[in-house]
């Protein structure tokens, strides 16, 4: 995949043209209202540019999982109205993605216009990638932006399939989560660090892999790093851990070692033998875990450690949380390491990327987000990513054909 391929709306005359724009607007509602407008706010600066410049703007986007046509739970009625409070202008609301209501409502558009058409997902052939719906959803527009980087992993018809019916570009969202992810993994500042934390090694086998032939330093905490741990020899009592995946794991340290990438693991936990929030804790070096206690967040030595890690590095990525952070007093491992990540980037010290939705989670949690570099909202798209896996929503932005 040919990256410096993708072309930028900016590169063309939008006047008086309708432009398909593709956003992931699955953002939480409760009672009809939208209770964190985060990914609305990411996408509609792209949205307004385009208006700004005489386009009329046709969003679309999927919500939820509805499984048999039409729900109203699931519309996206109520994105439309927050959509207008943040544009503050009108968006028309299309009650169909495709057929004669999305046609007269595309069509009573003028230019500088802005519309949201239903959940693309009332119709089957959307995951389907069926090739009629896309070219029924192509009949709305002359030009097609992407700017989903977070539903980039499926090809869907309004990821990739509408880019084999009209011009194709990449949106201002979608860039910024590439460049990020380029800046973090392809081109990066070194020497060059990641954490990897969740719970389980398993889901996150072709990350590592992939990330030990591309960073320096890879830091693992979590349940999987109960899991490295064990692999080593060291018994972590009553934790989580995946021991049928203990070769899998030496495996890995043994590719890292050849590629001279350093594993980090923790040197001390702080282990509970409950699981509850405030339970009773304590701190333990990783070899002295009782055979009752569970591991539930890394030590302050481990964070020390870790922190001086970082402070060697030029480039951070960050996907995972060290513990299991909802639940007090167990977020603070992942939380102080949050803190000297973003102290180290706005002292221009770090180039700091995080993604993942467990990850966004925890930096907001910990107050950090807006210090670092780039967060992205993608879940499943950027842990693709890392996986060094090739996105179709990006790849059909890339292809010669789809411009």
């Amino acid at each position: 995949m040919n990256l410096d391929k993708l072309k930028t709306i900016d590169e063309i005359d939008v006047s008086g043209k309708r432009v398909l724009v593709r956003a992931d607007l699955n953002v939480p509602i409760k009672d009809g209202r939208v209770t964190d407008a985060t990914r609305l706010e990411r996408v509609l600066p792209g949205v307004k540019a385009l208006a700004d410049r005489g386009a009329k703007v046709i969003v679309i986007s999927h919500f939820g999982r509805p499984k048999n046509g039409p729900e109203a739970e699931l519309s996206l009625k109520p994105i439309a109205e927050a959509m207008q409070h943040l544009l503050g202008r009108p968006v028309a609301f299309g009650s169909d993605s495709i057929g004669a209501d999305a046609d007269k409502t595309v069509g009573s558009l003028k230019n500088g216009d802005v519309a949201l058409l239903e959940n693309l997902r009332f119709h089957k052939g959307e995951e389907k990638n069926d090739p009629k719906f896309a070219e029924e959803l192509a009949k709305l527009g002359d030009i097609f932006v992407g700017d989903a980087f977070s539903c980039a992993h499926r090809a869907h018809a309004s990821t990739e399939g509408l880019t084999h019916f009209l011009p194709s570009f990449a949106g201002p969202l979608l860039m910024e989560e590439i460049n990020a992810l380029r800046t973090a993994l392809e081109k990066p500042l070194r020497p060059t660090a990641a954490v990897v934390g969740g719970a389980k090694v398993s889901t996150k086998i072709p990350v590592l892999t992939n990330l030990v032939a591309k960073v320096d330093k890879l830091i693992i905490g979590g349940g999987m790093a109960n899991t490295f741990l064990q692999a080593t020899g060291v018994m972590v009592g009553n934790s989580l851990a995946e021991p049928e995946f203990d070769a899998t794991a030496r495996d890995i340290m043994t590719e890292a070692k050849r590629k001279g990438c350093e594993i980090i693991l923790p040197v001390d936990a702080v282990i509970a033998r409950e699981f509850k929030e405030g339970a009773a804790s304590e701190v333990v070096a990783v070899d002295n875990v009782p055979f009752d206690a569970m591991i539930l967040d890394v030590g302050p030595k481990s964070v020390t450690r870790v922190t001086s890690v970082l402070e060697s590095c030029k480039t951070l990525l960050w996907n995972g949380p060290l513990g299991a952070f909802e639940i007090s007093p167990f977020g603070e491992g992942t939380f102080a390491l949050a803190r000297a990540a973003a102290n180290l980037t706005k002292a221009g010290k770090l180039v700091s990327v995080a993604g993942g939705g467990d990850t966004v989670a925890a930096l907001n949690a910990a107050g950090v987000t807006e210090d670092f570099t780039y967060v992205s909202t993608a879940g499943g798209a950027f842990l693709e990513w890392l996986e060094g896996r090739e996105l179709p929503g990006v790849m059909a932005l890339a292809r010669e054909k789809a411009n």
